[in-house]
C-alpha cells in the first residue's frame, strides 16, 4: 500500500475544466478525471439540472486526481489561479492497487 493524496475540484461547465486538465497532464500528474454531472450546485447557489432546454454552462463538472503529496503541493497554485473562489478539497488517500509510475 502506497499513501498518497487525492484533490477533488467543484467547477461549472463554464469554467475551465479542459484547461485544468490539460495543465495537469503538462505537469505529469499520475492520474485525473474529469466527471460531468447531471445535477448539482456550488456554493450555496440552486441546484442546476441536465435538460435540453439548458445551454448556459451551470452544470457541474468534477475533476479528481491522485498524485504524491510533494507533487500535489507544486501543481496547487496553478490550480487556483485557473479556479479561481472554486473548492478545492484534499485529502490523503491509501493506494489499494496499482501505482502512480
Amino acid at each position: 500500500m502506497t499513501t498518497a493524496v487525492q484533490v477533488t475540484i467543484y467547477l461549472n461547465e463554464s469554467d475551465k475544466w479542459n484547461q485544468i486538465l490539460q495543465m495537469l497532464r503538462r505537469e505529469n500528474v499520475a492520474c485525473a478525471s474529469a466527471f460531468h454531472a447531471v445535477a448539482g450546485f456550488n456554493g450555496r447557489n440552486h441546484v442546476h439540472t441536465a435538460h435540453l432546454v439548458d445551454a448556459g454552462g451551470n452544470l457541474p463538472v468534477v475533476i479528481i486526481f491522485v498524485d504524491f503529496a510533494e507533487h500535489v503541493t507544486r501543481v496547487l497554485p496553478k490550480l487556483c489561479e485557473l479556479a479561481p473562489g472554486r473548492l478545492i478539497v484534499r485529502e490523503n488517500v491509501t493506494i489499494e492497487q496499482g501505482n502512480l509510475a
